[in-house]
């Protein structure tokens, strides 16, 4: 697996909530497996201008110094200038109108975001959404996934697919979630058709 990165280490360590409002993680915290994330005066991976910025509000609590040190970061929900919206384009829509629920074979579903942290800034713009970035759910099983994806934001386990008597628990990486956009891929609650396919010879 390739070494994460110090944006992911620090959503990681910070576990901001479903508005993307994190924890004050003080930078003594930032020690073993997040040493990475340790600065001295300055914060260079959360600069304004960086790649964390361009996603959520970063706010910094600095000492009483002369220096005006960073001691202290948290995330105080997604970056207001970035275009982001939870609509999804009518041509995605027309596509699975007619589509049936991909768990439970039902009709009439309902348009789901795989990705149900929608902290994928591709996704969440209208301009650049694909079709493969969404599925047809019943209400039923839509419902479902958004209780198990509260219970992963909350304690960062994802479901594991053994509870509905498959063999495997998740296709790939273990049960944390890693809290980068693409962190929810090989859940079951993802795409349940990916999944399966990798059932071949378990």
């Amino acid at each position: 697996m390739s070494k994460k990165t110090r944006i992911e280490l620090f959503l990681e360590l910070a576990k901001p909530d479903q508005n993307w409002v994190s924890r004050r993680v003080k930078k003594d915290e930032f020690k073993g497996e997040y040493s990475d994330l340790y600065f001295e005066n300055w914060c260079s991976w959360g600069r304004s201008d960086g790649n964390l910025a361009k996603q959520y509000v970063i706010e910094y609590d600095k000492s009483l110094t002369p220096w005006n040190r960073v001691d202290a970061i948290r995330l105080n929900g997604f970056n207001k200038w970035e275009k982001r919206t939870q609509n999804i384009k009518t041509d995605i829509k027309k596509h699975y109108k007619d589509k049936r629920c991909v768990i439970l074979d039902t009709s009439g579903p309902e348009v789901d975001h795989k990705n149900w942290w929608k902290n994928d800034l591709a996704v969440m713009n209208s301009s650049t959404q694909k079709i493969e970035d969404f599925q047809p759910l019943s209400k039923a099983a839509n419902d479902a996934k958004r209780q198990h994806c509260k219970i992963c934001m909350r304690t960062g386990e994802r479901f594991d697919a053994k509870k509905l008597w498959y063999p495997i628990s998740y296709t790939q990486w273990g049960k944390a979630h890693n809290w980068k956009p693409n962190g929810c891929i090989w859940c079951f609650r993802y795409d349940p058709i990916d999944f399966r396919k990798h059932l071949k010879g378990k």
